[in-house]
């Protein structure tokens, strides 16, 4: 039976720990000061306190807020984190700052989206320089378990922030776009949302079983002087392709800059 112990259970925290728990060879215990969010976690164990989940488990996975971490160090370290294998999501907190604060190299950063809470989520994943095999092995199987992963390095997670973490926000609003231009033409919007959703699906499904650019796949779909040229035309005037790339380079850009204010507030 493999063992995990989760500190934290907002909404990242939670969906990993239901997604986890629901396998039958692993075995999640949860801590947590805010006992209402351990509520309607399925088969997780329940921890009474911190240092009864460090003593129990080897493989730990820290899911709280980043500015959390400074006041929590010093507990960490006393309870015995030095011998411990971490994983940590807490944005914007570097490999550095984990192993100087945790005692230890054994340490991997994940970087998941909201789609985590359906097994969804797209994961990057980032071991210490000197992170053991075994926990390479380990975060990739566990990240796969809620959703698809990437593993990369660490001077790639604030752009692989641009285009998933934060990426799956415009996704949201460009479904929306596309209802509310429905709702102009006179489709109502519940009924225009489902259209567009499964309009969105189709396309993904469609490049993703292909493996086609998707301006090819774009261009396929344009008649000469048909309607759909003249969206992509509307599209272009509108700098469509600039905006969504800057708002890439907005989201990355800020990344950089938590992950630097948490590195000079370390402790």
């Amino acid at each position: 039976m493999k063992k995990i112990g989760i500190i934290g259970a907002g909404n990242m925290g939670s969906a990993i720990a239901r997604a986890l728990s629901s396998e039958k060879d692993w075995h999640v215990a949860v801590y947590d000061t805010d006992m209402s969010k351990l509520e309607g976690l399925g088969d997780c164990t329940i921890a009474k306190s911190l240092q009864e989940l460090l003593q129990s488990e080897d493989l730990l996975l820290l899911a709280i807020k980043p500015q959390v971490l400074p006041s929590l160090y010093p507990l960490l370290r006393n309870l015995g984190s030095r011998q411990k294998k971490w994983i940590s999501i807490a944005a914007g907190v570097s490999l550095e700052t984990l192993t100087e604060n945790l005692g230890t190299e054994n340490v991997v950063r994940y970087m998941p989206n909201l789609a985590a809470q359906v097994r969804q989520s797209v994961t990057a994943v980032t071991p210490g320089a000197k992170a053991s095999d075994s926990l390479k092995e380990t975060s990739m199987a566990i990240a796969q378990l809620f959703g698809s992963a990437f593993l990369l390095p660490e001077d790639q997670i604030a752009a692989f922030t641009g285009i998933s973490g934060s990426a799956i926000a415009y996704v949201f609003q460009f479904l929306h776009a596309i209802a509310m231009g429905g709702v102009s033409e006179g489709i109502p919007y519940p009924q225009a949302l489902a259209i567009a959703r499964d309009t969105c699906l189709s396309a993904v499904a469609l490049q993703k079983q292909e493996d086609a650019n998707p301006i090819a796949l774009a261009t396929k779909v344009c008649s000469a002087g048909g309607t759909t040229i003249e969206g992509m035309r509307s599209l272009a005037e509108g700098n469509f392709d600039a905006t969504v790339m800057a708002a890439v380079s907005a989201s990355s850009d800020k990344f950089r800059l938590l992950e630097k204010m948490a590195g000079q507030n370390r402790q």
